[in-house]
Order: structure tokens, then C-alpha cells, then sequence
């Protein structure tokens, strides 16, 4: 018994008969959450309870289940990958997401954190450029998705997704060189976006939010590095 890990989700060590891998990915998980997300400041325990709850495995392409828990970007081909756990956490908990919203995604990629987003709001919208990471993700999210409805698009949200705004909440999961104008036009007053803004090797997370009365609070939150989105919009570039 003392050689066997602790379930933190059922308060209970496994059963003998329950496989050893599960029983190491459950320490990868509690080792996840312990070592890596609360380490990033994440102390909102629905963030954390969905990290226990919801398997990030089941996310990863197979060959690189191994790494799911990892502190690090997972790749899932098509020149995509899955952000790094305490990243994604960080940035769940800075979007002060309520039941109640309606949230665009830019970049569906795994699926995963659009699951996440499924068990903490009422409302998700997901944008995917690649068809595939688009078909894939759905039948993922399908499969593990929360109480809130989930639609997940293919197409290019390089500013923003349109159709079906207004939005409670934009979070855009690759970083932009600036965020377009058009994209912040699509928050509800009092909406919030969160976005990785500038280019390497500096990149700082900001809280954009829309004041009820108009105009728009800009907060840096903290520095990381991750890769652009695709078809992102650069600032101009003066000619002398």
C-alpha cells in the first residue's frame, strides 16, 4: 500500500486491480497540478478541480501521451501544439470567467482547454484554421465537454470571429503582434479578452477589458513566450 499513489480525486489510494497506468497518470496529474499550476499563481479550485477531473491524455496525439502532464507545449502536428498546463491555467483563471458567459476561442488546437471552457461557462464558440485539429478536437470534446453548448468552426480568426458575437470573454491561445481593433469591437461592455502581445523574445500576457461605457483597460499581467497565430495582423512598419 505505501507504494502506491494517493488518488487525490477519490481521496483514496487505487485499487489493486486498477491498471498501473493509470495510477501514473494520476501522479503525473497531481504532479501537474502541484508543481507546475499552482506554482503560476492558479488558486481558483473550479481551474484546479478541472484539472484533476478532465484527462489532458485523452487530448494528445498518441505517440505523445507521455508528455501530456509535462511542463511544456505538446506538438499535435499541422505546426499546432497544446500550451504549456500552468500557461493555460494562468490564463482561465486572469479571463474571472462566469457561468453565465458566452466565450470566443481562437485556436481550438487539442481541444482541451475548449473542454475546460465547456464546464465553466454557458457558451463557447471555437475557432479552428485547420480542418483537421477542427475534426479531431470535436470528437474529443464531445466526448468530455461540461454543461455549457460548444461550437467549434474552421476558419481564420486572425480578427476575431464575427458572426457570433458578441462575446463575454476572447481567449486567443497564439500570440499576436497587436490586438486588432476588430477583434476588441467584439466584446460585450464589460467583456475581457486575454491575449500573448508582441513578438520574442518579448511577449506579455494582457487583460483587455470594454468599459460599460465604451473604450477599453489594457492590464500586462506577466511575460511568456509562445508561438504567432497564424495570419495575425503586424503593426505598420514607418519609411523614412
Amino acid at each position: 500500500m505505501l507504494n502506491q499513489p494517493w488518488d487525490t480525486r477519490n481521496g483514496r489510494f487505487p485499487k489493486a486491480h486498477e491498471p498501473a497506468r493509470t495510477m501514473d497518470t494520476q501522479v503525473a496529474r497531481f504532479n501537474m497540478i502541484e508543481s507546475q499550476i499552482r506554482t503560476w499563481d492558479v488558486f481558483d479550485q473550479r481551474i484546479l478541480d478541472l484539472y484533476d477531473s478532465v484527462p489532458r491524455d485523452a487530448f494528445v496525439p498518441e505517440a505523445m501521451r507521455g508528455l501530456a502532464y509535462a511542463d511544456m507545449e505538446v506538438p499535435l502536428g499541422h505546426g499546432a501544439a497544446m500550451l504549456a498546463p500552468k500557461l493555460e491555467a494562468r490564463m482561465l483563471q486572469e479571463l474571472q470567467l462566469q457561468p453565465t458567459d458566452r466565450v470566443l476561442e481562437i485556436g481550438t488546437g487539442s481541444g482541451f482547454s475548449t473542454t475546460l471552457l465547456s464546464h465553466l461557462v454557458a457558451h463557447v464558440v471555437s475557432v479552428e484554421r485547420v480542418p483537421e485539429l477542427a475534426a479531431a478536437a470535436q470528437t474529443r470534446i464531445q466526448a468530455r465537454g461540461g454543461r455549457g453548448t460548444v461550437v467549434v468552426e474552421t476558419g481564420d480568426a486572425a480578427l476575431g470571429w464575427p458572426t457570433r458575437a458578441p462575446y463575454d470573454a476572447i481567449l486567443v491561445t497564439a500570440a499576436l503582434p497587436l490586438v486588432p481593433d476588430e477583434m476588441l469591437a467584439q466584446l460585450a461592455p464589460g467583456g475581457r479578452l486575454l491575449a500573448v502581445v508582441g513578438a520574442p523574445p518579448i511577449q506579455t500576457a494582457r487583460l483587455f477589458t470594454r468599459a460599460p461605457a465604451g473604450g477599453f483597460a489594457s492590464t500586462g499581467l506577466f511575460e511568456t513566450r509562445i508561438a504567432p497565430l497564424v495570419n495575425a495582423r503586424a503593426p505598420e512598419r514607418f519609411v523614412f
